[in-house]
């Protein structure tokens, strides 16, 4: 059914229900929300804008973003930009999707508007009273264009990869592959109207859009969307709204976890459901700590901007969820492909490889990307991993953060696992820095916690790995360098230390 649907098909909530809730904002009902999209989509027509044209937003979290998205996506394609970008990368980013406006809301983001071509239809989000939108075109409105609304082929949503190593890459989501996924996540959890989603993701990333966002709304269940994460504020926000579950980046999980304690009466009278993990991996120690602090099941889950987010999680109880595992595909076929295009069997190690209806078609106007990115109808991740005797898939790295020491490939995330148990270690992120005779050797960054010398961590490490796994230096550092959405930067963190080959 997922083929033939929009977004705004997606939104079929009951009428009287909530399907938006926020501190400081009244909740939104289904029947607002669906007659809210649609006006806002028809005045986007009246300034000009119809399919196939790019409408950029600069917005933090809040019912006004996710309003300021469906219209878009519901009139055009929605170009959700990190409001945090300076005025260069707002100038990349128009000029990359060929923008023809701007969403904000009045009177915020100066860089996203000092960065905007005069041809650019500048438009004003406002807050009304009873929490729905108004748009204001400020400038720029051409001839009215029919009120029509988009077809479930049309590209929805235009979002770039991470680009750690590149430029990065135009993804297109059509309407049909993000309902396909945000149906494939409500078949993982058994989502349903009785779900409160805490949306904790940033809502210009694919992991907050379609997991907290589109699933929640699609299931006809509540999404509480507050301005951004904070875990100062999370407990009070579980206390207020009850939320079933949450989905986060490690990073948010291990600060939660660090404040858990003096929250504790809270966790117990509002336990969840479930906790899903997603966007990196997630350390099994940490995973261990979040079950037992919060007595309910952390489930990772797998995904990439170009899979329309989830391509694989760890399922409910009573089925098992493995630490060190993201699960298996719900709605995806996942494999394993060697570099030859050669499927291999369960146990072998290789290029991680998906299919199925929430993968986009290709990228845009990138020939070369997608020649190396689909071999035999297969999407190839960059991913490493195995798949077990019971299909569930291990990760052991993205093929281009494996350290290749003297030909030895190591898995980092085996390192960070051994740093991570080490009582003094916060946070820990093992990468490859240059070096004249084995090509490649590992260090490691540190966050510590209580006091630790880089002896005692070598000798711990030295007792829990091979010898040519054992990080040769630590960096003792205040915070881990991580790129806009959490993600910690693993590529490129020997040269932002400066390490120069030894």
């Amino acid at each position: 059914m997922a083929h033939m649907i929009t977004l705004l098909d997606l939104l079929d909530g009951a009428d009287t229900y909530p399907a938006l809730r926020a501190p400081a904002h009244p909740d939104l009902s289904y029947a607002q929300l669906r007659a809210n999209v649609t006006a806002l989509a028809a005045q986007l027509n009246g300034f000009g804008l119809g399919r196939g044209d790019r409408i950029a937003i600069a917005m933090g979290n809040g019912p006004e973003v996710i309003l300021a998205f469906l219209a878009a996506a519901s009139c055009g394609t929605a170009a959700p930009l990190n409001p945090k970008y300076k005025q260069d990368e707002f100038a990349f980013y128009y000029d990359d999707i060929q923008a023809k406006a701007l969403i904000t809301l009045p009177g915020t983001m100066p860089l996203a508007h000092a960065a905007a071509t005069p041809t650019m239809c500048i438009i004003s989000a406002l807050p009304q009273p009873d929490g729905t939108l108004h748009f204001v075109c400020e400038r720029g409105a051409t001839a009215p264009h029919p009120t029509e609304l988009a077809y479930p082929d049309d590209v929805a949503m235009i979002l770039h990869t991470s680009g750690t190593t590149s430029r990065p890459k135009r993804v297109p989501l059509r309407h049909r592959n993000l309902a396909a996924s945000a149906e494939n996540i409500i078949a993982t959890y058994q989502l349903g109207p009785a779900d409160t989603a805490l949306c904790v993701m940033p809502l210009f990333h694919i992991h907050g859009i379609v997991a907290s966002m589109l699933s929640t709304l699609a299931s006809g269940g509540t999404v509480v969307c507050p301005e951004g994460f904070s875990a100062l504020e999370f407990w009070r926000w579980v206390e207020t709204y009850q939320p079933s579950w949450y989905s986060a980046v490690p990073t948010m999980h291990q600060m939660l976890l660090a404040r858990a304690e003096r929250n504790i009466s809270i966790i117990r009278a509002h336990p969840f459901r479930f906790i899903r993990s997603s966007s990196a991996p997630l350390p099994p120690v940490v995973l261990e700590q979040l079950e037992a602090t919060f007595a309910a099941p952390v489930l990772e889950a797998y995904g990439m901007t170009e899979a329309s987010h989830q391509m694989a999680s760890n399922p409910l109880p009573p089925r098992p969820h493995k630490a060190g595992t993201v699960g298996y595909g719900v709605g995806v076929e996942i494999a394993i492909m060697d570099e030859h295009g050669t499927l291999l069997p369960a146990g072998a190690r290789g290029e991680v490889v998906i299919r199925g209806p929430n993968v986009i078609d290709g990228y845009e106007n990138n020939p070369e990307a997608n020649a190396t990115a689909f071999t035999n109808g297969w999407f190839r991740t960059g991913d490493q991993g195995v798949i077990d005797a019971d299909g569930y898939l291990g990760l052991t790295g993205r093929l281009k953060e494996l350290i290749n020491r003297g030909g030895e490939k190591i898995s980092p995330l085996e390192i960070d696992d051994v740093l991570l148990r080490h009582p003094a270690v916060a946070e820990a992120l093992a990468f490859a820095v240059p070096h004249k005779t084995l090509g490649e050797d590992i260090h490691a960054a540190v966050v510590l916690k209580a006091p630790a010398t880089e002896a005692d961590l070598r000798e711990y490490c030295a007792a829990r790995l091979a010898e040519f796994k054992v990080p040769r230096q630590f960096h003792m550092l205040d915070e881990i360098p991580r790129g806009a959405t959490g993600k910690p930067q693993r590529i490129n963190l020997a040269q932002q230390l400066g390490i120069v080959a030894a």
